[in-house]
């Protein structure tokens, strides 16, 4: 038995970084709600008082990106200058062009031979140790900060500011989640409000709601460890657009191939990539075909094929990796137009996906979280077979153990 710790952290949507990720995704709903073949990749910068929007852009359809960025700041609850960022005030910067034509000659092909709008890797991970095949400890921070969001917005806690921050340290045992060890709070405020009381509020309505079964009498909490957050958001820090990577997927669990999400249309396989990589290694895993699965893929700009494609289940599979590459290979179509086709990513969903995770999300329109592969996956391996002959046996050893006709080799027991 080893025992170990892992961390992950999360931010709310007010989070310098993540106001940028927001209007990035917003302005490429807005194109795909007018052409669904728009080809976007915008980023944004926040500082005090101003926002910066910059990219390139390829459409039939009209921007207002002004407004789309006053907006996003309205809806996350920058609403008061004290917080350094007004969406009324704040000033706004565009400066978005067309794409290369370059970039544009290797992925207008044919629609069959839709060639990847880039290079590089891409990685998906699943693991079957929390319900929704992730990682304890990002989902526990992904859930701490969409509370703190939740209480702000909803009156809960008063003289809560839009940013702040979650972190949670998991104890495992022979590989599998024991204990929360550590869960650190961050939470802007207004400048008049009581630490004490805003620590026993974030204690009661936020941390114990999401982490209470996991706490024991060793957990260490600390809330504004600091004793003060005032100066949050733009005015504390510059904010980039697809600067929390591992915020946005694992956690730090599993590998990342570096490449953002946020303000790229699917073409771009940093992001429609990386969501099949999850759809995969998440289908591997609901299958049972291991406990925990990290799919690569990487590409070539302008080819569709994937250069190449790996499977590692850290010897937890059931069946031979080789075989599961070989289930990937038939049952999943890795191309960028059979990704986007598959996924169904020509729609405007992505500013959902823009805080809290792009992963482990129980929505309908994140359909790289279907688990449709699963039992597709199970037949063509064998295990299906394999489960229902152990029910059976399960089942009539119960039924038939007190039988006089049990052990005499009527029902097959000792054959087996």
């Amino acid at each position: 038995m080893r025992n170990y710790f892992i961390t992950s952290e999360s931010v709310t949507e007010g989070h310098p970084d993540k106001i940028c990720d927001n209007i990035s995704d917003a302005i490429l709903d807005n194109l795909i709600l007018q052409d669904p073949y728009s080809r976007v990749a915008v980023e944004t910068m926040v500082t005090t008082g101003s926002v910066h929007i910059a990219g390139e852009v390829t459409t039939r359809g009209f921007i207002d990106a002004q407004a789309i960025a006053r907006r996003v700041l309205r809806e996350i609850g920058y609403t008061d200058p004290e917080y350094g960022m007004d969406y009324e005030d704040a000033g706004v910067w565009v400066s978005i062009h067309g794409q290369s034509a370059d970039i544009s000659m290797g992925v207008e092909k044919s629609d069959k031979e839709q060639g990847a709008g880039d290079q590089g890797m891409m990685y998906g991970y699943a693991c079957n140790e929390t319900e929704e095949l992730m990682p304890l400890p990002i989902i526990l921070a992904h859930k701490l900060t969409r509370r703190l969001a939740e209480v702000r917005k909803k009156g809960l806690i008063k003289n809560l500011g839009p940013d702040g921050k979650s972190q949670v340290s998991i104890e495992y045992q022979d590989d599998k989640p024991l204990r929360v060890d550590t869960i650190v709070i961050a939470q802007q405020h207004k400048k008049d409000t009581s630490e004490i009381e805003l620590k026993k509020e974030i204690l009661e309505k936020v941390i114990l709601p999401v982490c209470e079964s996991y706490i024991d009498e060793k957990t260490k909490i600390h809330i504004n460890a600091t004793g003060r957050f005032v100066i949050g958001g733009p005015e504390g820090d510059t904010g980039v657009t697809g600067r929390k990577i591992i915020v946005d997927s694992y956690g730090g669990v599993g590998r990342h191939g570096g490449g953002a999400f946020s303000g790229k249309d699917p073409s771009k396989v940093d992001r429609s990539g990386a969501y099949m990589a999850r759809y995969i290694a998440k289908n591997i895993v609901a299958a049972e075909l291991a406990e925990k699965c990290e799919v690569q893929l990487s590409y070539a700009i302008g080819v569709a094929e994937p250069t190449s494609i790996n499977v590692e289940c850290f010897n937890t599979n059931k069946v031979p990796e080789e075989k599961i590459l070989d289930l990937v290979r038939k049952n999943f179509n890795m191309t960028p137009r059979g990704i986007i086709e598959s996924l169904d990513l020509r729609r405007p969903i992505y500013r959902k996906t823009a805080s809290y995770g792009h992963f482990g999300r129980c929505d309908e329109d994140f359909t790289w979280e279907k688990t449709d592969k699963a039992e597709i996956l199970k037949k063509d391996a064998g295990l299906d077979s394999v489960s229902e002959f152990k029910k059976f046996i399960k089942s009539d050893f119960k039924k038939d153990s007190e039988s006089e006709d049990f052990g005499n080799g009527k029902f097959g027991y000792e054959r087996v």
